[in-house]
């Protein structure tokens, strides 16, 4: 056995490098965001530039300032790391998300076959682009996980990670605060407050009053033109693709967000029901991440591992109906692929916002697993 496990990896290992030599390492185009704006951190230079055009950096300025040891490096190396520790935080994400369940009803084997199926294409893009998703996806699977160990401090220092990696990460706080660890709290607040003063060093207070000023300019301002993106998911897009980039689509997407708040708010006010409920919580909350973003892409969801896992492991405990319309919309995310389908049908598929209606599918059905008490 432990042959076939060593053939199994060495076989592993040469697939992904070749992967990268033979075509990864020519593309990594999304990569070269992040390790631009670290290299610029580092020679304190203007990060939010409007002639990067489509590939402006849009993340936190503490990012920058975290990714300072990849900007150092040569690209083609920077390349090489990354994509290497993107494949391991891959699988350290699917063995997360094992772990977070609170009982393991079906095979191993299963449940991460369903992740892989409905949820591949994605991971295989996050690595094709050099993305950095995977990093934010473990360090959220992983504060949920120290959650269910009691290592409250290790949570809050992993959510203050995710909102450096990703600003969207502020979605998670509200995990703390219906823990009610005055602690813990505190501890948040000054790790949030920290990201923000941690460019002064390099860039003195008042660049650093300016870098954020022009970071949430950048925000503003790219947001509505990329509603209408093929690959944009979020609620936002998809009632712009429905009506138009109008006041009613406005409005609609506001008062789904809202219906989506007042769903996950109830989820929560349910959590007594169950020994764990961060788990499902936390969850959901990732889910519903590229849904409440405006710039939520569709790659994004492969940060719904851990949901993908829980509807997988419950599947049975659903009601007929809703069994199956998960498995559709799971189906339907996963085997929407543009070699299958052709360029016209996929570009249709992706103009009617199918995916967006799936990702609210699972979302019910996560609530429903929280309605019922199972988990």
């Amino acid at each position: 056995m432990n042959s076939v496990r060593v053939l199994a990896a060495c076989a592993i290992l040469a697939a992904v490098v070749s992967a990268f030599f033979l075509r990864v390492s020519r593309d990594m185009r999304d990569f070269e965001v992040p390790w631009t704006a670290g290299a610029r951190a580092a020679a304190a230079e203007p990060l939010y530039r409007a002639e990067d055009e489509h590939y402006q950096f849009k993340y936190l300025p503490a990012f920058a300032v975290l990714a300072i040891p990849l900007g150092l490096l040569p690209l083609p190396a920077a390349k090489g790391v990354w994509f290497v520790g993107s494949v391991v935080l891959l699988i350290s994400l699917l063995v997360l998300s094992l772990r977070l369940l609170p009982e393991q009803r079906k095979p191993t084997a299963f449940l991460v076959v369903s992740a892989i199926v409905v949820l591949a294409k994605f991971y295989f893009r996050e690595l094709d682009m050099g993305q950095v998703n995977l990093p934010f996806a473990v360090a959220a699977t992983g504060a949920f996980l120290a959650f269910k160990a009691g290592r409250e401090m290790l949570a809050v220092a992993l959510i203050v990670l995710t909102i450096a990696i990703k600003p969207y990460g502020v979605l998670l706080l509200p995990l703390l605060l219906v823990r009610r660890q005055q602690a813990a709290m505190l501890a948040a607040a000054v790790g949030v407050a920290l990201l923000f003063l941690l460019p002064i060093p390099l860039y003195g207070f008042a660049g650093t009053f300016d870098l954020h000023q022009a970071w949430w300019r950048t925000i503003t301002e790219t947001t509505a033109p990329n509603l209408l993106n093929p690959d944009n998911v979020s609620l936002g897009s998809m009632y712009a693709k429905w009506f138009g980039m109008s006041g009613v689509s406005t409005a609609l997407a506001t008062a789904s967000a809202l219906i989506v708040v007042a769903g996950v708010a109830m989820v929560f006010l349910r959590r007594h029901s169950v020994s764990f409920p961060e788990g499902l919580e936390g969850s959901l909350l990732l889910l519903l991440i590229p849904l409440l973003s405006p710039q939520g892409w569709d790659y994004v969801l492969l940060i719904a591992t851990p949901a993908v896992m829980y509807l997988a492991n419950y599947l049975d405990a659903l009601s007929r109906p809703w069994r199956v319309l998960t498995i559709f919309a799971g189906l339907t995310i996963g085997l929407s692929l543009f070699d299958i389908m052709g360029r016209a049908a996929y570009a249709a598929f992706m103009a009617a916002g199918v995916i967006s209606v799936c990702a609210l599918v699972l979302a019910c059905a996560l609530a429903i697993l929280r309605l019922k008490a199972i988990a």
